[in-house]
C-alpha cells in the first residue's frame, strides 16, 4: 500500500535564482522546460535578511505563463499585503508560522481572497504549530535552509520533519512542499519522505539556457518519481 496521499508531483523553479534582467523570458523558459509551478520568494529585509520583489513585479510576470504562481511570503507583518499579492495573480499564498501572532487569521484571509493558503516552517520550528490549522491549509512549506538567501546547503533534518508532517496530514488534500538546497541529489529522499512539491532555484537555473533548464527539471523529477515508485 502506498504511503502517499494522492497529490501530484510538482517541480517549482524559484524565480529568485533567475536572471532578473529578463524576468519575463526566464518565466517563459522554465514554463517551456516543464515547470509545474512558478515559485515566488518574497523577502522584506525585516523578517529575513534580504529584499527581493513585491506584488508589482509579480504582476508583471503573470502574463508570461499560465502555470500556478506559488508565492512564499517571507515578510512580517504579512496580513496588510495579502490582498495585493492575490490581485497580482498569485494562486498559492504561503505565510510563515513565525511571522506573526495570528496564523489562523492570516490563513482565513488568504482563503477569503479565493487563494490556496500555505504555512511555511523555518528549520528550527516544530511541526506541532500546524496542529490546530490543518483544516485551514492547502499547503505546508518546509524550509530546508534558513530563509533569506539562495544557494545554501540542504539541512538534512528537513527529511524527518517532512515524515512527521505527512503523518499529521493523514490523507488530507494538503501539498507538502520543500524549499532550500533541493537538487536531483536529494529529491528522491524528499519524495520518499512524503514531499510532493519541490522548489529548486540554482539547481534549475544553472546553465542559463532552455535546454539546460529542461535537463535540470527532468533530473529532479526523475529522481523524485523513482523514489515514489520504490516506496509503493
Amino acid at each position: 500500500m502506498s504511503q502517499f496521499a494522492p497529490r501530484p508531483l510538482a517541480i517549482a523553479p524559484s524565480i529568485l535564482a533567475s536572471d532578473f534582467s529578463k524576468l519575463g523570458e526566464e518565466v517563459r523558459a522554465v514554463d517551456q522546460a516543464g515547470a509545474d509551478w512558478i515559485h515566488l520568494d518574497v523577502m522584506d529585509g525585516h523578517f529575513v535578511p534580504n529584499i527581493s520583489y513585491g506584488p508589482d513585479v509579480i504582476k508583471a510576470m503573470r502574463p508570461h505563463t499560465s502555470k500556478i504562481f506559488d508565492a512564499h511570503l517571507m515578510i512580517a507583518p504579512c496580513d496588510p499585503y495579502l490582498e495585493a499579492f492575490a490581485k497580482a495573480g498569485c494562486d498559492h499564498i504561503t505565510v510563515h508560522a513565525e511571522a506573526g501572532p495570528h496564523l489562523h487569521r492570516s490563513l482565513q484571509a488568504i482563503r477569503a481572497l479565493g487563494k490556496k493558503a500555505g504555512v511555511s516552517l523555518n528549520p528550527g520550528t516544530h511541526p506541532s504549530v500546524l496542529e490546530y490549522v490543518l483544516d485551514d491549509i492547502d499547503l505546508v512549506l518546509v524550509m530546508s535552509v534558513n530563509p533569506g538567501f539562495g544557494g545554501q546547503a540542504f539541512i538534512p533534518s528537513a527529511v524527518e520533519k517532512i515524515n512527521a508532517i505527512r503523518a499529521m496530514v493523514a490523507g488530507r488534500p494538503i501539498d507538502i512542499e520543500v524549499d532550500g538546497g533541493v537538487s536531483d541529489k536529494v529529491a528522491g529522499e524528499l519524495a520518499a519522505a512524503g514531499a510532493n512539491a519541490l522548489v529548486a532555484g540554482s539547481a534549475v537555473f544553472k546553465g542559463g539556457t532552455l535546454d539546460a533548464y529542461k535537463a535540470n527539471i527532468a533530473g529532479i523529477r526523475n529522481a523524485a518519481m523513482s523514489a515514489r515508485r520504490e516506496v509503493v
